[in-house]
């Protein structure tokens, strides 16, 4: 009886122990779960929030560039020097700009701050006769050639970021190209897909939001700033003349709020910060359920839950591989679309002289065809009429070519001549060509006749790049050859100019993103052109020469 006693207080005293054990593992198995639930959430978010910024940039980046370029256009000059009978055309043009580029308003002032010409000129809110001079980014565009502002709109009083760009020299300037960009589908975006996003200024202010409740309020450490500010001045911005202090929302139970995680990523060059907020408390739940799950299957089955819980941990760091990789995938597509409008916009000063060309030439054909329909002299008559046909598709071919690089990849890879690609890059490139007196030598017509399989915009994106490029370095007068090899499975299309070559000490870092000899470079161009080639299959390689700069596209052939 004893014995059994004994054996009974024994096994009593182990259950204990077991039991005791158990929940030491269980409380440590809880507190382990958490900070691993805890470093998961803040990685996703600093990866997230990377993304996010390199997006906005880029969308900022691509409207820099439309004022930049509006600022040098003949017929903005023109009508700042009172040719009041080009406004309709600009008007136009500009309603097609803003179109193209998803802004809000693109618009033409003085010197003095009056509007002369507007994309929005057919509407009821229309900027013309508006006077901007009060406006701090008119101001510091007369001032410093180019200003930013995020303000409410006068007229419309919806939030915009302002991009400025002065006309003519600071000493005696002509007038201010502006552009208007809303970011109301972005921040639409961040409300459905994320937990919290807001965007501050160098002053702490928050200028977008995932929740509009958020805008116009200091973020937390800009206090003193905050007392600082001009309330007349903040009540023009951004209609409050009061800042609020902005407080980053708990999550979780009342009894027990989960603490947001926040990830700031600095977003270029506009000084502004971009700032996720994580929510944690789901993925704690999931986690805290898993590891007690895991803590009461290890007490039957220790092996088959290890195994259980690694099968566990592949899948959700295969799931998160594959959206980041698809998130990744994305925002190569918006780089290489914003490298695609940006190359666009350097060339549409000599888009716009290729088109005025015939277009002159086909008013006297017209007008030379009907004196001779007056004259009965019809069979002349008829072969105007055929001149301006063919003028005529010479525009279109043009304007078709100009859509189509300008558009978003999305075709799969076909059979594409090497022809097309290089027919269609110097329709693009034959005003800059022209402008120097540069020469060009293209590869013999068998040659040139050499298939791959590739996608057509993104190679020829690739050559344009190159060849502006090569036409920046080469002097006037200059020259600049295109040569086709193919040997070994590969076909390779070789540029090379005649122009001072590639610095030796640029030529290590020569792909690297923004490293660029450029004072106006920001470096991109070639490193996006070799993750083009590289996604094709192919490679983009530059060759030492006794002279000039020579790159190389290489290629897979069919």
């Amino acid at each position: 009886m004893q014995g059994r006693l004994g054996r009974w207080y024994l096994a009593a005293i182990g259950l204990t122990a077991v039991a005791l054990l158990a929940g030491l593992a269980m409380l440590g198995l809880d507190r382990a779960m958490r900070v691993n639930a805890l470093a998961e959430t803040r990685a996703a978010a600093t990866s997230r929030a990377e993304i996010l910024a390199a997006g906005l940039e880029s969308e900022l980046n691509k409207f820099t560039l439309v004022p930049r370029v509006l600022a040098g256009d003949p017929e903005v000059a023109k009508l700042l020097a009172g040719e009041n009978a080009v406004r309709a055309v600009l008007n136009r043009r500009l309603a097609v700009l803003a179109q193209q580029t998803n802004a809000a308003a693109i618009y033409l002032m003085d010197a003095k701050g009056m509007t002369l010409a507007s994309s929005n000129w057919d509407r009821p809110d229309s900027f013309i006769g508006s006077d901007y001079g009060f406006r701090d980014y008119f101001r510091g565009a007369l001032r410093n050639g180019t200003a930013t502002e995020f303000a409410l709109g006068t007229v419309s009083r919806r939030p915009g970021l302002y991009l400025a760009e002065r006309v003519g020299p600071q000493q005696r300037p002509l007038g201010v190209v502006a552009v208007k960009v809303e970011f109301d589908s972005l921040e639409r975006k961040w409300s459905d897909a994320e937990d919290g996003v807001f965007v501050t200024d160098v002053e702490g202010i928050v200028l977008l939001a995932s929740n509009p409740d958020w805008r116009f309020r200091a973020s937390a450490g800009d206090a003193k700033q905050a007392q600082a500010r001009d309330p007349a001045r903040d009540a023009m911005r951004f209609g409050v003349r009061d800042i609020a202090p902005f407080e980053v929302p708990a999550r979780g139970e009342a009894a027990s709020p989960v603490r947001m995680i926040e990830k700031i990523q600095p977003i270029a060059p506009t000084g502004w910060e971009l700032h996720l907020l994580a929510d944690p408390s789901q993925r704690l739940s999931v986690a805290l359920a898993n590891g007690r799950l895991a803590g009461v299957t290890v007490l039957a089955l220790l092996i088959l839950a290890g195994a259980g819980a690694w099968v566990l941990r592949r899948q959700r760091q295969a799931r998160a591989a594959a959206e980041v990789a698809a998130q990744t995938a994305t925002l190569r597509e918006q780089l290489q679309q914003a490298n695609r409008l940006a190359t666009l916009g350097q060339i549409t000063a000599g888009l716009g002289h290729e088109i005025r060309q015939p277009l002159a030439a086909m008013q006297v054909y017209a007008e030379s065809g009907e004196r001779l329909l007056a004259a009965a002299r019809h069979a002349e008559a008829a072969e105007n009429f055929g001149k301006i046909a063919g003028l005529a598709s010479r525009i279109g071919e043009i304007t078709a070519e100009q859509l189509q690089f300008s558009r978003r990849s999305s075709e799969e890879p076909r059979d594409v001549t090497l022809a097309e690609v290089i027919d269609g890059s110097l329709l693009l490139l034959r005003d800059q060509l022209r402008h120097k007196d540069l020469t060009l030598e293209r590869p013999a017509p068998d040659a040139a006749a050499t298939t791959v399989r590739a996608r057509h915009v993104q190679l020829e994106q690739v050559l344009v790049n190159l060849l502006q490029n090569a036409a920046q370095a080469c002097n006037h007068g200059g020259s600049i050859a295109l040569a086709i090899t193919a040997a070994n499975g590969t076909v390779r299309l070789c540029v090379t100019d005649s122009g001072p070559g590639v610095a030796p000490w640029l030529r290590d870092t020569l792909f690297q993103p923004f490293v660029t000899s450029k004072s106006d470079g920001i470096g991109l161009g070639l490193a996006i052109a070799r993750d083009i080639m590289r996604q094709l299959g192919g490679d983009l390689v530059h060759e030492d020469t006794p002279t000039g700069a020579r790159f190389v596209m290489v290629m897979p052939a069919t």
